[in-house]
């Protein structure tokens, strides 16, 4: 048996199909080789379809074709019976002799989920191309590992360095903006402060885009924006930050009372988490987001750079952090970095 890259990359590549519908599930891919061909593949679509393996298992009819195939999957194949059966237990029923295992699943205790494939005498390779497999789900990572949400910062600045504050002056393209629409979906949460929901009376949505709305996270101290606000329009999940006991309630709105002291990301993940949110995206003012870079509590920063100069306004955040991403989009740059 030779073990070959193209098809672990070829499952990661596929998992990445079921980005922004999987949750609370991981993402994974499956491909099923045999004598050097790809005879089945799969991913898991959305929570509550078929698991990535049974996906890939369920498309063979014929059993005879097991026989000395290999199963490369993304992450450890589950043990547990939820919504749909152990995905361990259909590759010990096929006779699946090989399996190779791009990283161990935190939500399995002790992989016993591969200690199982074991003991019914089959052969599994583990952590084959880890770091990639890792980076598909560093959502789901971070949530069970960090018991907090996966963090992105995200802003737009001029080339010198500014953030607009005129409220009616686009920094980033069009092109950009729906890129934004897009990562909105593939995440659970937005989370802006006050200032920017009294300045843009945003929507939060993905209306340039398609999929699931993310919930979204407003931090008010006061309850000082108006009942008339887009956030209060009751189309999407809402939670409020605030200090003040509220006792009103209103449609897909959660009012949670916080203390707004140096304490206050730690108390909001803390809450989210138990939520079971597995990521945010946080898009702003300036105060939230240097909030989370002075209190080193975030993952990642998207930044996307125009060629306008504005000579002066708010002065966009600094991070000094390696990059991972650099591109045009038309006129703008986008850069990534990583924490």
């Amino acid at each position: 048996m030779v073990i070959k890259e193209i098809f672990m990359k070829r499952a990661i590549q596929i998992a990445t199909n079921g980005l922004g519908n999987t949750y609370p599930n991981p993402l994974v891919g499956c491909v099923i080789e045999k004598n050097g061909l790809i005879i089945s593949e799969g991913w898991h679509y959305k929570c509550g379809e078929e698991h990535a393996e049974a996906k890939a298992i369920n498309k063979i009819k014929d059993n005879s074709l097991f026989i000395k195939s290999t199963l490369y999957v993304t992450l450890e194949p589950c043990t547990h019976i939820g919504k749909t059966p152990p995905c361990v237990d259909l590759i010990i029923k096929k006779k699946i002799p090989t399996v190779i295992i791009g990283s161990k699943d935190p939500f399995i205790k002790n992989g016993i989920g591969i200690k199982k494939l074991k003991r019914y005498g089959i052969k599994v390779i583990e952590n084959y191309l880890y770091d990639k497999c890792r980076i598909i789900n560093k959502r789901f990572f971070t949530f069970y590992e960090k018991k907090r949400p996966f963090i992105i910062l995200k802003w737009a600045q001029s080339y010198d360095g500014f953030m607009a504050l005129n409220k009616k002056k686009w920094i980033s393209n069009i092109y950009s903006r729906q890129l934004v629409h897009k990562w909105r979906s593939e995440e659970n949460s937005i989370l802006i402060g006050r200032k920017t929901v009294l300045i843009d009376n945003p929507k939060l949505n993905i209306r340039k885009w398609y999929g699931k709305n993310p919930i979204r996270i407003i931090l008010d101290r006061k309850l000082s924006i108006p009942n008339n606000y887009n956030i209060f329009d009751g189309l999407q999940n809402t939670i409020v930050f605030t200090e003040k006991n509220v006792s009103e309630k209103k449609k897909k709105i959660e009012f949670i009372k916080i203390c707004f002291d140096k304490t206050i990301l730690e108390q909001i993940l803390f809450f989210l988490s138990k939520k079971k949110i597995q990521s945010i995206i946080v898009e702003g003012g300036k105060k939230t987001l240097d909030s989370f870079i002075k209190s080193n509590i975030w993952d990642e920063c998207r930044i996307f750079i125009s060629d306008t100069v504005f000579n002066n306004g708010l002065n966009a955040p600094v991070i000094n952090k390696k990059i991972i991403l650099q591109e045009k989009i038309d006129n703008d740059t986008l850069i990534i970095k990583s924490f």
